[in-house]
């Protein structure tokens, strides 16, 4: 039998979330962790999208963490690899690898209020840990719509986040279902090697230039030198982003400046009139992410892109249906399809202290406190959780952020435990708390150009609620995570020592079979 092994904090995942975890806990002085990984490397979706063209849309020295400085990012945007490697490098740097399960796939946790800890089965042994860090992130779990006659299609069939890269795409016909984020950079990837390329789209994107250089030998020289030069190009980067919260968030109006230049940006690589009028929006700019491109347009713009203003309705063997009636044949299927984002695989496998799982607490839509903690839920936090989002500016800052909440927490259990008041303690967030935060936070989203820019997005959920983006700026929810307030939890006490390891479940399990 796999060994059950006892631990103080186990994170889950190591993408950027769960490795600015691991990283902040050695920093805090707790060594006692593991990052729980279903895959065989560090990178998450940075390891798992490595699509022809795949690259970030945040400018790289802002896409990097505050802590561990990169000088030599050879691009203003940096591609896949490139950020790969960076992980890679500061999974290295900072003393992780001892750290890390690979291929430690969470099959289930469940809360153990007896003990006060999580029961944790993966699929190569169990854990217990005091504290989860779930850091599985919202584009981990690809989507694929269910479509009628997908099954028995004859050709290649593969997500943009799982790309095949033993199937050659030379001079095949190819439908590309989805105009987001990833397949306005495939699109221009692949549109030279195929003999044809269907695109599906349900709704165009606003694509704006994207301004991309390579930097310069010199300029690294300096901001390996003077390291200064590096935080304040950052910060350059930072402030900029913080001035355009505004626009987004309380006068959308405001950005109609930016949808004539997006206007502009069409009208300059497409001359056809009837495509041109496909890829106009006709909803508010920013309402869905604003994507960068130089080389989508001219792409869409070439004879052998087709561009099928509708999206996938059904596949009849070889020949792909779209809504408007549009048939084609095709060789092969990628879905530029997004992610769970609103409904994580994750949810589902984590059981709480009343018995439920949070995808159960969650069905009515995701809401956590400071987009950290959920009711029902003790000693369990996410990172880049509910309300987290951005829709023009950098992750990293905001998981920098949550990070500063995590470590706060860990130090109040700390405090808790050691004050001499016997046992110890869990902190359980109580639901007011969760419930007045996401008020706050639903009222500030209802002129926020996410809800009123006309548009449908994945940024909703089913009951059509944003629970996934912050409405405000990168600063104010620092403020707001700067540390724990005890009076929005409750203090769990175990009054009799933790028993050796072996889980309530565990226990449960033995009985049944017996």
């Amino acid at each position: 039998m796999a060994k059950h092994e006892h631990v103080r904090v186990a994170v889950i995942g190591s993408g950027f979330g769960g490795l600015g975890a691991a990283v902040r806990l050695r920093r805090e002085g707790i060594t006692d962790f593991v990052v729980l990984e279903r895959a065989d490397s560090v990178g998450g979706t940075w390891r798992d999208n490595s699509y022809p063209g795949c690259a970030c849309d945040v400018p790289s020295h802002l896409y990097s963490f505050s802590f561990a400085p990169n000088p030599d990012w050879p691009r203003t945007f940096s591609g896949q690899r490139h950020i790969r490697a960076y992980l890679e490098h500061v999974t290295d740097t900072f003393g992780i690898r001892p750290h890390l399960r690979l291929n430690h796939e969470v099959l289930r946790m469940e809360w153990d209020a007896e003990a006060l800890r999580w029961e944790i089965e993966t699929s190569r042994g169990s854990f217990s840990a005091e504290v989860v860090v779930s850091a599985t992130g919202p584009l981990s779990d690809p989507k694929i719509p269910d479509i009628p006659g997908l099954a028995d299609f004859p050709g290649k069939v593969f997500h943009s986040a799982r790309w095949d890269h033993d199937y050659d795409l030379t001079g095949k016909r190819v439908a590309m279902i989805g105009t987001g984020a990833s397949a306005i950079q495939i699109v221009p990837a692949i549109q030279p090697l195929v003999g044809k390329l269907t695109l599906f789209q349900r709704t165009p994107p606003w694509v704006m230039r994207r301004m991309d250089r390579a930097i310069s030998g010199p300029e690294r020289w300096l901001h390996r030198a003077v390291p200064v030069t590096g935080t304040l190009r950052r910060g350059l980067l930072w402030g900029i982003r913080e001035l355009q919260v505004g626009a987004f968030t309380k006068h959308p109006n405001e950005l109609g400046l930016i949808e004539k230049l997006a206007k502009a940006n069409i009208a300059k690589a497409v001359k056809d009139p009837v495509l041109r009028a496909k890829l106009t929006p006709s909803y508010r700019i920013g309402c869905k992410r604003i994507l960068l491109s130089s080389t989508y347009y001219p792409a869409v713009a070439e004879p052998n892109v087709d561009v099928v203003a509708s999206g996938l309705r059904e596949v009849r063997g070889s020949t792909v249906v779209a809504a408007d009636g549009t048939e084609t044949e095709v060789d092969a299927i990628v879905f530029g399809t997004g992610f769970h984002v609103t409904d994580m695989p994750i949810a589902e496998r984590v059981v709480g202290a009343e018995g439920k799982t949070l995808a159960e607490t969650w069905k009515g839509g995701m809401e956590a406190l400071r987009g950290a903690t959920a009711a029902g839920f003790p000693n369990f936090m996410t990172v880049i959780g509910p309300n987290t989002g951005l829709g023009n500016s950098s992750m990293i800052l905001m998981i920098e952020s949550q990070l500063n909440y995590m470590a706060d927490y860990l130090r109040q259990l700390t405090l808790l435990t050691s004050s001499g008041r016997g046992g110890r303690a869990a902190l359980a967030v109580r639901p007011s708390a969760v419930g007045v935060w996401n008020r706050k936070v639903q009222a500030r989203m209802e002129r926020t150009v996410w809800k009123a820019g006309g548009c449908e997005s994945w940024y909703l959920d089913a009951n059509g609620r944003n629970t996934t983006l912050w409405p405000g700026t990168t600063g104010e929810f620092r403020k707001e995570t700067r540390q724990v307030d005890l009076s929005e939890y409750e203090v769990v006490r175990a009054a009799e020592p933790a028993p050796p390891a072996k889980s309530r479940a565990a226990s449960r399990k033995k009985e049944a079979a017996q």
